[in-house]
C-alpha cells in the first residue's frame, strides 16, 4: 500500500489549495478514505472522510462549508479542495485509508501553511 500526497504549499489567509493523494497497491474503490491533519505541537485531527463510491462525505465542524473531499476511483486519487483558508488550517495534511476501526495506512503528508 502506498499513499502519496501532493499540492500543499504556502497561501495567504482567504486563499485556496487543492490537495491530492495518489493511491497504489490496493483496490482503491473498496475503501473509504480520509484526510487527517496535524498542526505544530498538537495531536492529529480528523478533517474529512468519503465513502467508497464518493456519494457520502463527512467533515469536521472546523472545516465544514470550506473544504470539499472527492475521489476519482478510475485514477485511484483522493482530493481535498480547501477554500477560505485561515492560519488555523496550517498543518501537515495526511490522507489515510479508512476501515471501520482504524486509519490503517497513511501517506507521508503534505504541508499547508497559511500566512500573510
Amino acid at each position: 500500500v502506498q499513499l502519496v500526497e501532493s499540492g500543499g504549499g504556502m497561501v495567504q489567509p482567504g486563499g485556496s489549495l487543492r490537495l491530492s493523494c495518489a493511491a497504489r497497491g490496493f483496490i482503491f474503490s473498496s475503501y473509504a478514505m480520509s484526510w487527517v491533519r496535524q498542526a505544530p505541537g498538537k495531536g492529529p485531527e480528523w478533517v474529512s472522510t468519503i465513502d467508497t463510491g464518493g456519494g457520502s462525505a463527512f467533515y469536521a465542524g472546523s472545516v465544514k462549508g470550506r473544504f470539499s473531499i472527492s475521489r476519482d476511483n478510475a485514477n485511484n486519487t483522493l482530493y481535498l479542495q480547501m477554500n477560505s483558508l485561515s492560519t488555523e488550517d496550517t498543518a501537515l495534511y495526511y490522507c489515510a485509508r479508512t476501515t471501520t476501526t482504524a486509519y490503517d495506512y497513511w501517506g507521508q503528508g503534505t504541508q499547508v501553511t497559511v500566512s500573510s
